[in-house]
């Protein structure tokens, strides 16, 4: 049965919960991770799995899912993703070895893989005109929204339920899960489209999950194991790459490259033969899709990125809890809630390509502000403001760009393009991420061992120290009170050594956002479903 036109509206709260499921569970896991590793007594090989098999196959299988929801219908899919996410959630809940976390969090990204363009195509398929462009809105500002509210709900479980409210962190996501179920039943409707006939893409689709599974580890674990020679040994159960004089990380760059240029051949083929594909790679002919999707690669490089090094700042070298630090990010969160009811205002009134800029420049002022006022005597209140408008430029940005990729998506291929815009920037956002890193712990590295060594400590041990602070991401910085030797100058070192890292991460940010904002004027003025 048809949903009644003015409850489409109630729909799209169930879509933005949805998506919100997602996107906090991977966020609140960086704050109860350290719960995590304590109670089920995870070791520093598995740490890093524990955390990537998420992230890996949820990015590798955004594609995928974008496809089959147009054949399937992106409602059921979408309800289908939501159901095995939570099982999941609960399954990771109730963990009792890492083992038994690590494949619960792939089943998680597997289910929230479907989540992600599914709910964007149900956006696009359901509004039309000023009302896609309020929704877009309501879609974006929710994601930018969740990002910052992630870290705090992940901080107060962690510290206020005892040695188990890292378990509770997962276990909630079924209470809400079903209730997401249910409005999605209710108050969506269906939307799929019929396909050409023939055997689905499956080959296209293994080479796209091995592109996408190559590509995105390399860019997360390009530091950590090397660029080209090896840092640290790669290991994966049994197999064990040693050191053959070569990283793994080019080999997994080179073998995305391959499985790349094969996948463009085999879809270029099957779309002459007129046999179902994958991805429509005419969609990229569209010159609003081609150059929104450019956009928003170069733009989700520096959007999320510094949010990866603020956190650890608050706590490591402020010394906020994790729910302080939480608290700080609502900042942000406030200013992408504020964007959605801005950007519905906006809608009909100003082109979204217009809007989209506006919202860059701000999140670039957000940053710029982010690396002028950071510093250990001001403490996280100059920040507060900074992250606001940061928060304001997200919600803008974010929506409205998905708008403008998507308006002259024809209607059968929109569960594609979503799918294709969906991986863009998760590509963008990991690229971001590993360039972002490198830069925030190659300068804390030099940084540090300077300070150290100007201060009278002899090389061995300046060197000793500030691996001990890298490695651990500054969580060393707060123990160094209790290490023999060190003094509160060494401290105070340290302290400012990662104060200025943050702020070379926060230029780095910038500078990708910059050319983000120069790569908007190739979009089109068009407005939304004109």
């Amino acid at each position: 049965m048809a949903v009644l036109a003015r409850l489409r509206w109630v729909g799209l709260v169930f879509i933005s919960m949805a998506i919100s499921l997602v996107i906090i569970d991977g966020t609140i896991v960086n704050t109860i991770f350290p719960k995590v590793i304590e109670a089920l007594k995870i070791s520093s090989d598995q740490v890093q799995w524990v955390q990537e098999s998420y992230v890996l196959v949820f990015a590798a299988l955004l594609l995928v899912w974008g496809s089959i929801a147009d054949r399937i219908g992106r409602r059921l899919l979408l309800v289908i993703g939501i159901i095995i996410f939570i099982a999941a959630s609960v399954w990771a809940g109730y963990s009792q070895d890492a083992t038994q976390m690590i494949l619960a969090r792939v089943v998680q990204g597997f289910g929230g893989s479907m989540v992600l363009p599914t709910t964007l195509s149900l956006v696009n398929a359901n509004f039309q005109g000023k009302e896609r462009g309020i929704a877009f809105a309501v879609w974006g500002a929710t994601i930018g929204g969740m990002v910052a509210l992630g870290p705090v709900l992940g901080g107060w479980l962690a510290t206020s339920f005892g040695t188990d409210g890292w378990r509770l962190a997962f276990n909630i996501n079924l209470p809400i899960g079903i209730l997401i179920v249910a409005g999605l039943l209710l108050f969506v409707n269906e939307s799929k489209v019929k396909q050409r006939s023939g055997f689905p893409d499956i080959f296209g689709a293994v080479l796209s999950v091995l592109l996408f599974l190559t590509l995105v580890f390399s860019l997360i674990e390009g530091r950590n194991y090397g660029w080209w020679s090896v840092n640290k040994d790669f290991k994966i159960g049994s197999f064990d790459w040693g050191n053959p004089g070569i990283s793994v990380i080019p080999v997994s760059l080179l073998l995305s490259v391959v499985f790349g240029v094969i996948f463009v051949i085999w879809e270029i083929r099957r779309e002459h033969a007129h046999k179902p594909v994958l991805l429509d790679l005419n969609l990229f002919k569209i010159a609003s899709f081609r150059n929104g999707s450019i956009a928003a690669l170069i733009i989700s490089m520096g959007e999320f990125g510094i949010l990866f090094a603020l956190p650890l700042w608050f706590q490591n070298i402020l010394g906020l809890s994790p729910v302080d630090s939480g608290l700080v990010l609502l900042f942000l969160a406030g200013g992408a809630f504020l964007a959605s009811g801005v950007g519905g205002a906006m809608s009909g009134k100003i082109a979204p390509a217009v809007a989209v800029r506006i919202g860059v420049g701000l999140e670039m002022l957000g940053v710029i502000g982010v690396a002028i006022f950071a510093n250990t005597d001001n403490g996280w209140g100059p920040l507060a403001p900074c992250l606001f408008v940061y928060g304001i430029g997200v919600g803008l940005a974010t929506a409205q760009l998905t708008g403008v990729i998507m308006v002259d998506v024809p209607q059968d291929k929109i569960g594609q393009g979503s799918g294709s815009q969906s991986t863009v920037r998760q590509i963008g956002s990991a690229l971001g991420i590993a360039v972002l890193g490198t830069v925030l712990f190659t300068q804390l590295q030099s940084n540090l061992v300077d300070r150290l060594t100007a201060s009278g400590m002899n090389k061995a041990t300046a060197d000793s120290l500030t691996n001990a602070v890298v490695e651990s991401a500054g969580g060393a910085v707060p123990a160094l009170a209790n290490t023999p030797g060190v003094t509160a100058e060494n401290i105070m070192a340290a302290k400012d050594a990662f104060t200025e890292s943050v702020q070379f991460a926060a230029v780095a940010a910038a500078i990708f956002l910059a050319l983000g904002f120069l790569a908007t004027f190739r979009l089109t003025k068009r407005q939304h479903g004109e």
